[in-house]
């Protein structure tokens, strides 16, 4: 990963409270990984925004090694690496992501 995208990776995480790096957009998942993080964070109803990793090469490969997480879709809240769409999904289960969610969204 070249510091330009790290940088612009950096960027990204650090702007946006709840951040979802996958293949489409919130309106339009290209996967069903990545459908079913959107389907989860719209049920809490909270704003989040997404980065489509299939409309930047550099982002979806930078991506991986920032996070030194293999798969896509990746979530970030409040800057941290949160988990992929398995990860996100047994939070959900547990009422853990919505603690989460709660806490950035206050801070």
């Amino acid at each position: 990963m070249t510091p330009d995208v790290k940088e612009r990776i950096d960027q990204l995480v650090k702007s946006n409270k709840i951040l979802v790096f996958m293949k489409g957009n919130k309106l339009m998942p290209q996967c069903g990984f990545s459908n079913n993080v959107v389907q989860i964070l719209s049920t809490l109803g909270v704003p989040f925004e997404t980065v489509d990793v299939l409309a930047d090469p550099q982002i979806r490969e930078g991506i991986k090694e920032y996070s030194e997480w293999p798969t896509i879709p990746q979530v970030y809240i409040n800057g941290e690496f949160i988990g992929g769409s398995d990860i996100v999904f047994e939070m959900y289960q547990k009422g853990e992501l919505q603690q989460q969610v709660e806490v950035a969204l206050a801070s």
